[in-house]
């Protein structure tokens, strides 16, 4: 793909934008509200979450019930208007709703890196400005990365100046959320090479969603191919990501412990299906010398363990969560690389048990728990996908290198 020749090949399948909402969204008050509200929405959204799966059913009432709720705008300042709860009330919010359907809380996992990304870079007007279309119950998606480069943050999307916009060329993937979003971040750069957001109309001339992500995890992320043909963004809505990365900020944290929280979500899914198919369908092993499944020993062992490692998953979550504030509060390099540090310590312990909770779920089920009109596949692919986001390998370095050697976290997004 070159800038001067973006493939629209697949134009004709574009997926056409929807309305923004008819009924301005709920604005939350508190913490305690936010999470009140986020668990009546799952015990919604986890009804059908199974077909949705495996039909590919796109979440949209659950979609707009979840961002008419105002769950999309916790984490936009008072000082506009919004709640700003603690991120651990927002690390949590996103768990509940990732624990009824992971898809639906990762759709909102970029939108609220976007708010707080605006809250850290943008001037007084342009945040004003952003911030009344979040709390309208306004989305954001994303078209962030790009399928073919040789790292993550090599973007060859740019813009040029035209006076009072600029003009947006480039192809992007793993755009999640875009396909029903209201609004499109796009990374693009400037010649200077610095990366911007450039967040345009869904219905932008030139901007085509295309329907073809085809993982066999988070089959339902709203994701897809972007193609960016001289699309025009105004400048009101040009916001500078790049400051975000310059300077100790806690950014990176931000979009990182989003992650951490859709998979201690599907963790914690993945134990709660374990113990409802051991306590009603799976029988007794033949060598148990008990009569029921729940009373094996060796199930009762392990159901234990997971939901240990899970707890731990979730105290760092919320530790994380409270480090990120004081970060928000008080950047600085001590502040911010606490953050990130904690982070990368959560999002070690909630990819592992992640992944162990939806695998060891067969196990200790039995094998009628794979059975396809159960589902319970979906948690382990669920799982195995989303925790491919920021590889924990590079976690464990970052902290190795900081408390070893004193050496902080990297800033950009994926730390």
């Amino acid at each position: 793909m070159t800038l001067s020749n973006v493939n629209t090949e697949s134009a004709a399948k574009a997926v056409p934008p929807v309305p923004r909402p008819a009924e301005p969204a709920q604005v939350i008050k508190t913490d305690e509200e936010a999470i009140t509200i986020a668990k009546a929405l799952a015990a919604q959204f986890v009804t059908g979450s199974a077909e949705r799966d495996r039909e590919r059913i796109w979440p949209v009432k659950e979609l707009d019930a979840f961002s008419q709720s105002g769950l999309w705008s916790i984490n936009v300042p008072k000082k506009f208007g919004g709640p700003e709860v603690s991120y651990a009330t927002l690390a949590k919010v996103i768990e509940i709703i990732s624990a009824a359907d992971s898809s639906i809380g990762q759709i909102a996992q970029n939108h609220l890196g976007v708010v707080a990304a605006i809250r850290t870079v943008s001037e007084e007007e342009q945040q004003t400005l952003l911030f009344a279309e979040v709390l309208k119950g306004t989305r954001f998606g994303n078209a962030f990365s790009e399928f073919g480069s040789k790292r993550a943050v090599d973007f060859e999307t740019r813009f040029t100046d035209a006076g009072d916009h600029v003009i947006v060329n480039g192809q992007k993937f793993y755009s999640s959320g875009a396909l029903l979003a209201h609004l499109v971040p796009i990374v693009a750069l400037d010649d200077a090479g610095r990366a911007w957001y450039a967040i345009a109309e869904r219905d932008a001339p030139g901007l085509t969603v295309i329907d073809d992500w085809s993982s066999f995890g988070q089959r339902t992320t709203l994701s897809g191919t972007v193609l960016l043909n001289d699309v025009k963004v105004p400048k009101t809505h040009l916001v500078p990501g790049y400051k975000g990365y310059e300077v100790p900020t806690a950014d990176g944290a931000i979009f990182q412990i989003i992650q951490v929280a859709v998979d201690t979500g599907i963790a914690q899914a993945a134990i709660d299906e374990t113990v409802s198919f051991v306590r009603t369908k799976s029988r007794a092993w033949v060598d148990s010398g008990v009569d029921n499944a729940w009373d094996d020993p060796y199930t009762i062992q392990a159901i234990g363990d997971l939901t240990l490692r899970l707890h731990a998953a979730q105290a760092l979550l919320e530790k994380a969560g409270y480090a990120i504030d004081r970060a928000v509060a008080n950047p600085s390099a001590e502040t911010v690389a606490e953050a990130q540090i904690v982070t990368a310590e959560a999002k070690i312990l909630s990819t592992e048990i992640a992944i162990a909770a939806t695998n060891k779920l067969f196990e200790l089920a039995g094998t009628r728990s794979t059975l396809s009109e159960h589902g319970l596949d979906r948690h382990w692919r669920n799982a195995r996908t989303h925790t491919l986001h920021d590889p924990v390998r590079w976690k464990y370095a970052i902290l190795g290198k900081y408390f070893l050697n004193g050496e902080k976290p990297p800033l950009h997004a994926w730390s």
